[in-house]
């Protein structure tokens, strides 16, 4: 069945989520965060993307962005091909790192502009993370208030902050008002919002895929056997690779690559 064409805004401008394939983490490191916005002001630069908001967690990213001179599409593959060679690098991996294709919807109005830039910047502070939306360091927040962000020339504030006044000390204190107000909006990840498993709760989750098998066995366990078992606990909504890898006493790295 051939895939449903994506909507065009008539604005240009989207919210877009790249999520890690089965859900897996995408940055393992700040290195692997700093790569991700260096190569995507890379392709800002090539494509004339606008970049009004962004965060990434461990296993997927917001984008808040206007297209430029070439469909989102293509800037999303341009992207998305460049960061998982610098991975597979890195890693020592082989095969697919995202999903095969980007999540987006359209926002056309002022006002959902703002809500969905209010969405991104809370996602951490709603994951509970932080206790202030502007302390999780790879969000465009920081830039709003007025903070450093990084990279220094990738966020294009001046379109949203002018909504709130002309005047730049104004609009960043109103901004700051309306991104730390108490909301429920809904956007585009909500039908798909999965609860973080604490370790108990994982470990009974682990304890069935494992069938007879302990799990202080996993980590002596050799070659096949032991990659479809940790392919098989990548794939439980709600346990990070980390999580898993800290209570079979495995590598992380050994994770990664299954």
């Amino acid at each position: 069945m051939p895939r449903k064409a994506r909507e065009k805004s008539r604005s240009g401008i989207y919210h877009v989520i790249i999520r890690g394939a089965n859900r897996q983490e995408i940055f393992h490191d700040e290195e692997d965060s700093r790569r991700f916005l260096e190569t995507l002001l890379k392709y800002k630069k090539v494509s004339g993307l606008k970049i009004y908001g962004w965060c990434l967690m461990s296993n997927h990213v917001h984008l808040l962005l206007k297209e430029g001179n070439e469909g989102i599409d293509v800037t999303m593959k341009r992207l998305g091909v460049s960061f998982v060679f610098y991975y597979n690098w890195k890693y020592l991996t082989t095969g697919h790192l995202f999903q095969d294709r980007f999540r987006s919807e359209k926002v056309e109005t002022e006002k959902y502009l703002l809500t969905v830039a209010r969405y991104i910047h809370q996602n951490p502070l709603k994951a509970g993370l932080v206790k202030k939306v502007n302390d999780w360091k790879w969000s465009s927040c920081s830039g709003y208030y007025g903070g450093t962000y990084y990279p220094s020339d990738l966020l294009d504030h001046t379109y949203i902050l002018k909504l709130f006044s002309d005047d730049l000390r104004v609009a960043r204190d109103r901004f700051k008002e309306f991104n730390e107000k108490k909301n429920d909006d809904k956007c585009l990840e909500d039908s798909t919002k999965i609860k973080r498993l604490s370790d108990d709760e994982a470990r009974v989750k682990i304890k069935k895929i494992l069938g007879d098998i302990e799990i202080a066995q996993v980590k002596i366990l050799q070659g096949t056997k032991r990659t479809e078992i940790l392919r098989e606990v990548k794939k439980i909504n709600g346990v990070s690779q980390r999580q898993a890898a800290r209570i079979l006493g495995v590598s992380p790295n050994l994770i990664f690559k299954a």
